[in-house]
């Protein structure tokens, strides 16, 4: 077959993508390594979810195979090496989330700031409320400039929030800080003076444990955390213990490992810690725009000489470079939901 579905596209996507290759859905696979093994055997292109490995062994199962997609990013389940070797294709629909996680961490900064709305909802009376706090004239921290915190600037920005950043791979001098109105600090610094922070670090291994005891010792009391990078960018006990001893008066991370509060874990527990599973790129939205980027690529791979001829559609790839246009004639992720089929076919 050429292209093996185990994570699915959208229906537009899928079936603009039927019209050009044989395309087969097979979901089931994702869970059942022998049966994947076989139909992967003249699969050229497939789509994989992220608890699907792709290692040599893998590949050594997969002769034919040109391209490994992706609908989220991660760096740990893909032997990259292995694949340049092979020279099998990876994509990632890297920039599909970016708005999406955005959101994801403003709701959780205001979710935060305004606890007692969740004890109002559940019906407790004022008194029993906690005393919130406005984000406006509050200092949050962008800890990391991924992609995801250009989109969050402007957001908080427009709040009143006064922004102050770090990034270990970012010089202070860049002019991406003044680009996003944010205020160039160390990490000491940063910590020390933020009520809040945003973590959105690019993870490589070397930071695996990088927000220590020492680093965290540097928090304003009372400080909230919210973030969507891997959380092995904690040390378990210095976050644990910055968890109960005021420094930190509450976390809100996305996508953790599953192991990082198990039961046994120093985490385990703790009230104030609180973990979402991948939910900020759980969103119609970006789910459309990874399909389309991931329909794309697999058509320009199997067809490239097709692909090429064919008019000009717009599949989002502008949003993979960090330098992309903030008009919204040109940004696809400031089109509304129900543009999103129309634009798959604009030229």
């Amino acid at each position: 077959m050429e292209v093996l579905l185990i994570d699915p596209l959208v229906p537009e996507a899928l079936q603009w993508l039927q019209e050009r290759h044989e395309v087969t859905f097979r979901p089931e696979l994702g869970d059942d390594p022998i049966e994947l093994r076989k139909a992967t055997y003249k699969t050229r292109a497939i789509v994989l979810p992220p608890h699907v490995i792709v290692s040599q062994e893998f590949l050594d199962f997969s002769p034919k195979l040109e391209l490994v997609a992706r609908m989220q990013i991660s760096s740990d389940n893909t032997d990259l090496d292995a694949c340049a070797k092979r020279n099998v294709r990876v994509v990632q629909a890297r920039s599909a989330t970016v708005r999406s996680n955005a959101e994801y961490l403003l709701y959780g900064l205001l979710m935060l700031y305004r606890r007692g709305m969740v004890s109002a909802l559940l019906g407790r009376k004022i008194s029993q409320v906690r005393m919130g706090r406005e984000l406006c004239g509050s200092t949050v921290g962008l800890l990391g400039l991924a992609p995801v915190a250009h989109t969050l600037a402007p957001m908080l920005k427009g709040l009143g929030v006064r922004l102050v950043g770090y990034d270990p791979a970012v010089h202070h001098a860049a002019p991406i800080w003044d680009k996003l109105g944010v205020e160039p600090v160390s990490l000491h610094e940063l910590l020390g003076r933020s009520d809040a922070v945003s973590l959105q670090v690019v993870y490589a291994s070397r930071f695996k444990g990088w927000l220590n005891e020492r680093v965290l010792n540097h928090c304003k009391p009372g400080q909230l955390w919210v973030g969507v990078s891997r959380s092995s960018l904690f040390e378990p006990e210095a976050l644990a213990l910055a968890l109960t001893d005021g420094r930190i008066d509450a976390c809100l991370l996305d996508g953790a490992s599953p192991t990082f509060a198990a039961e046994g874990t120093p985490l385990y527990g703790i009230p104030n810690l609180h973990l979402t599973p991948r939910l900020g790129s759980h969103t119609r939205e970006a789910k459309l725009r990874a399909s389309w980027y991931v329909a794309h690529r697999i058509h320009e791979t199997l067809s490239p000489m097709t692909a090429q001829a064919e008019a000009k559609v717009s599949d989002f790839s502008v949003l993979d470079s960090l330098e992309y246009s903030t008009d919204q004639e040109d940004d696809p992720q400031a089109l509304t939901a129900s543009q999103w089929g129309a634009l798959s076919m604009r030229r």
